[in-house]
């Protein structure tokens, strides 16, 4: 079983031709109104790629709360540890342009007030899987790891958005994910040196003796874990929109741990999910089932 405690929001997707630099405005056609956050996004990609799972964290008590978590929902996911706050829920304002490139501001709403509480309704074993975002208070996230570590879990933290991961946190996770740029943020902040994010990748496995993943877009990834290489290519896409890409990772990576593959295998489908996600407008209607990220791996 996966865990996923982290954001639920509601996404505000804008296409324009090209993203606004500062002080600039730029005009787009329409926008859609779609469920996201980094939370909620991870525990669809993990549902949909063939493991069970809970999602834990916080909305609002307003319409926006059902829209949230609508397809969390229909797709089967656990949302019974998900609690209304008085606050709005979170909502992300999202520009995409025409290579597919996204620019994206969150506002916290209630995933500011998400309880490490919401793990204690929620029967865990050493089988299962906690995977956490940086779109919840990091207090919350440290009580969360303690209380899945107690029980034998696996503890997989993503660094999304990037930001300093504290000693206190680090020492309860099993598995860093970090992209380029969270890579090298990572790696500063446990003082260590590296001239690119898989130098950086390498340094942070060293360092905190954890396995340690950085996604390179179209590159795919690389993992190091007891000081062994692992890098995977991304297949061929077309790609669409890149706003789920490492959502949809991390949420197949995670599926396949928990499925019994193994680290390359995991990180395999990992890729491949992130990958096809790249093919569809949207956060969560762009992460793939896992007959798909099967056939496309087997292709």
């Amino acid at each position: 079983m996966i865990i996923v405690f982290g954001s639920v929001n509601v996404d505000f997707v804008t296409r324009v031709t090209s993203i606004p630099k500062p002080g600039e405005t730029v005009l787009g056609p329409a926008y859609d109104v779609i469920p996201g956050g980094k939370g909620a996004n991870q525990a669809l990609a993990a549902q949909r790629a063939g493991s069970p799972t809970v999602m834990a964290g916080a909305v609002g008590d307003d319409p926006f709360a059902a829209i949230g978590l609508g397809l969390l929902i229909e797709a089967g996911v656990d949302c019974s540890a998900v609690v209304k706050v008085a606050a709005p829920t979170g909502a992300a304002f999202i520009t995409v342009d025409d290579q597919g490139e996204n620019a994206i501001t969150v506002a916290s709403g209630a995933n500011a007030y998400a309880s490490a509480k919401a793990l204690e309704s929620i029967e865990i074993g050493p089988k299962d899987t906690l995977l956490m975002q940086r779109e919840v208070p990091e207090a919350e996230q440290i009580a969360a790891a303690r209380f899945a570590k107690a029980k034998g879990a696996r503890v997989l933290l993503n660094v999304a958005p990037a930001g300093i991961v504290t000693d206190e946190l680090a020492n309860l996770v099993d598995i860093l994910l970090v992209n380029e740029h969270e890579a090298m943020v990572v790696a500063k902040g446990f003082g260590l040196t590296a001239e690119s994010p898989t130098d950086a990748a390498k340094a942070i496995a060293s360092a905190r003796n954890i396995a340690c993943i950085v996604t390179l877009g179209s590159e795919g990834a690389v993992g190091w874990t007891d000081s062994v290489r692992r890098q995977i290519p991304a297949p061929s896409v077309k790609v669409v929109d890149t706003t789920a890409a490492g959502d949809g990772f991390c949420g197949a990576f995670a599926a396949a741990l928990d499925q019994g593959f193994g680290f390359t295998g995991a990180l395999a489908r990992g890729v491949t999910a992130g990958s096809l996600a790249c093919t569809l407008h949207g956060a969560q209607p762009s992460l793939p089932s896992k007959v798909e990220i099967e056939d496309k791996l087997n292709s």
